[in-house]
């Protein structure tokens, strides 16, 4: 089964969701991550655009179920986005969910509610940072107040389940397609 084009170019989804200590010897796909890698550049320049097929792509693996896949992708955007750029801490807090949606499925609730603090910190920093004019960037089409009020309701219960994970798409249902 392939990703929607709009999304990614035509991606397949990995063959499997890798979770560790579940999945036995069987490891992660990594011939299919591979290929999502390879479409981010060494570096971007002032910013990751919100359309970037690597970008999408990992936010769609979140909203599979694809956690380690999502996080392994969006580490990858990560490194190439700019030292100083607001997209890396918009990243961060992604990777920090997407880490979470794991331990979620692993049952290690407590382990999810810090790391969704986590993402949460990171959101609040961006908050600080002085926002660049106009642009196509990720954090400046990502609705951060929305997720921010999320993580919020999340961390206020008194106990995480399996089904509290956060689909980042369920956010973004607003973004350009094209």
């Amino acid at each position: 089964m392939n990703v929607p084009s709009h999304v990614t170019g035509r991606l397949p989804w990995p063959q499997w969701a890798y979770v560790p200590g579940e999945t036995g010897a069987i490891e992660a796909d990594d011939e299919t991550l591979r290929l999502a890698k390879a479409l981010v550049p060494s570096a971007f320049r002032g910013h990751v655009p919100a359309r970037h097929p690597a970008l999408r792509y990992g936010l769609a693996l979140n909203d599979r179920g694809y956690f380690w896949e999502a996080q392994e992708v969006l580490e990858t955007v990560w490194a190439a986005a700019p030292q100083s750029g607001r997209e890396r801490i918009l990243l961060r807090a992604c990777i920090h969910i997407a880490n979470a949606n794991l331990r979620l499925r692993m049952q290690k609730a407590h382990s999810a509610a810090r790391l969704f603090g986590d993402a949460l910190t990171e959101l609040r920093a961006l908050s600080a940072r002085k926002v660049a004019s106009g642009g196509d960037g990720f954090v400046e089409s990502f609705p951060v107040a929305a997720l921010v009020a999320l993580l919020q309701a999340k961390i206020g219960r008194p106990q995480l389940a399996k089904a509290d994970w956060i689909a980042l798409g369920a956010i973004v249902r607003s973004w350009p397609t094209a």
